[in-house]
């Protein structure tokens, strides 16, 4: 049996370790995961409800269409319904979105460092990568744009940006979206828009009503506390999601995800407590590395990207076996910097000391 060649050499995506498998290995009772971004709040006691209801029912098809999930989430938003398409985790419908545009030997532009399912889909339908640099963790849209030809079909923008936290202002997106060809779509990842406070954070809806070639990501997988039922959606003119859609498997999102996030997205009460936590977790995690004479990058999402100068694998392994998980930089090109998720107060305070114990314990063997 012979693969497609342009699935050969790719790597497999490697999620944040499991807690049962650290427990199991190193003989930890308490193991505490700040590595894939999730809520540590879990997610809303409505959500919850909305689960149980559906026990009833697992024997039965979900709705292909998400009928009612769509016409909830459209009135949410302020969107029409066929402006809607649902996923398997915002990461399905970058998939949908690579198999509904790229051809082989098509070019698709995106940052340095950004997230990585974005290269990787694209790699599949055997598009040809083109980079641009970022500029201090950020998306160098300037770069980006000298770097689209007429062979261009897609560029991928994420904001917040995974893993570095960095965004960029409406008005930035609002210049870079008036300046690139309407043939090409623009993907403007959103995963992470809930948590941001910053007042000039584009406003992704207002300018997709003058931009068509625009599609909006969003996931219910981070503030709505949702990440085991893996469902997301895009927001685009309703002419790209009828495209989108042809390529849609049947029945990709379950009876039990639609439920669920149906009852979060109207629960504002429980995503603005999770919101105002995680800028509390912000400010205590950055204020606890000035005091450690650690860099990071402004942190707009629920995680922070800090720059040790120590090798992150070797400070991975040490915060492993004091119980905790975080995502080690030389996977996401920085060598020497840790992502760590914001946690709750008791989570943020105990890795804190932990990796104040791996610093001076480094320090004492330098």
């Amino acid at each position: 049996m012979q693969p497609k060649p342009s699935i050969v050499h790719l790597p497999v995506y490697q999620p944040g370790k499991p807690i049962e498998d650290v427990k199991r290995e190193l003989g930890l009772e308490k193991v505490t995961k700040l590595a894939s971004n999730e809520n540590p709040f879990g997610c809303s006691p409505k959500a919850k409800e909305a689960i149980i209801r559906e026990l009833d029912h697992l024997s039965l098809y979900p709705d292909g269409a998400a009928v009612e999930l769509t016409e909830t989430v459209a009135k949410h938003v302020g969107v029409e319904p066929n402006q809607l398409i649902f996923g398997c985790g915002s990461d399905e419908v970058i998939e949908m979105i690579a198999k509904a545009f790229l051809l082989p030997g098509e070019e698709t532009v995106m940052a340095t460092h950004t997230f990585s399912q974005y290269r990787h889909n694209a790699e599949i339908e055997g598009a040809v990568i083109v980079e641009a640099e970022m500029k201090d963790g950020t998306h160098d849209l300037d770069a980006m744009l000298a770097k689209v030809t007429e062979r261009t079909k897609i560029v991928w923008v994420c904001n917040p940006n995974n893993p570095t936290g960095t965004i960029l202002s409406h008005e930035v997106i609002a210049g870079f979206l008036n300046r690139i060809s309407p043939d090409v779509l623009v993907v403007l990842d959103e995963a992470y828009i809930e948590y941001v406070t910053e007042p000039d954070f584009p406003n992704g809806l207002e300018l997709l009503k003058q931009h068509k070639n625009l599609i909006l990501l969003r996931t219910f997988s981070k503030i709505y506390g949702l990440a085991a039922l893996r469902i997301g959606f895009g927001i685009g003119h309703p002419d790209v999601i009828k495209l989108v859609n042809q390529v849609r498997p049947p029945f990709n999102t379950t009876r039990t995800a639609q439920a669920a996030a149906k009852a979060a997205i109207l629960d504002e009460e429980f995503i603005e407590r999770c919101r105002v936590a995680n800028r509390e977790g912000i400010e205590y995690l950055t204020s606890e590395f000035d005091r450690l004479g650690l860099t990071y990058f402004p942190a707009h999402g629920n995680f922070i990207m800090v720059e040790t100068g120590h090798p992150s694998k070797e400070l991975f392994d040490a915060l492993l076996r004091k119980g905790y998980i975080i995502r080690a930089g030389h996977a996401l090109g920085f060598p020497t910097s840790l992502r760590v998720t914001v946690g709750s107060r008791e989570q943020n305070e105990g890795f804190i000391v932990a990796l104040t114990e791996v610093l001076a314990e480094r320090a004492v063997t330098a």
